[in-house]
């Protein structure tokens, strides 16, 4: 089994700036990519930020403001988030694609949400 640990929401002025984290630990041979969803209320779960082998891919709206990196020894991925806009306010979930062995067989794991509020 493999669980995610997501930290670091909370209440933010406009324009200002926090920091996610998200610790995978368990059975974890490998990872192949790591990624940040949101959900904002009454709105489906969007993709934010992708990060695998080195290789970043954000959503349209964060680019520029947001930046995902991963820290391999801890198995943790990051979510710097910059220029903090109301309309980023959600909850924030973490998911993880791992390899459990050595096969090519790809698990899915979510973390179980933080909540991001950007609010004056």
């Amino acid at each position: 089994q493999v669980q995610l640990v997501e930290s670091g929401g909370g209440l933010v002025q406009p324009g200002g700036s926090l920091v996610l984290s998200c610790a995978a630990s368990g059975s974890i041979f490998s990872i192949h990519s790591m990624a940040w969803y949101r959900q904002a209320l009454g709105k489906q779960r969007e993709l934010v930020a992708t990060i695998s082998g080195g290789t970043t891919n954000y959503k349209d709206s964060v680019e520029g403001r947001f930046t995902i990196s991963i820290d391999n020894a801890k198995n943790t991925v990051y979510l710097q988030m910059n220029s903090l806009k109301p309309e980023d306010t959600a909850a924030y979930f973490c998911n993880a694609m791992v390899y459990i062995s050595r096969s090519n067989i790809r698990y899915s794991y979510w973390g179980q949400g933080t909540q991001v509020t950007v609010s004056s």
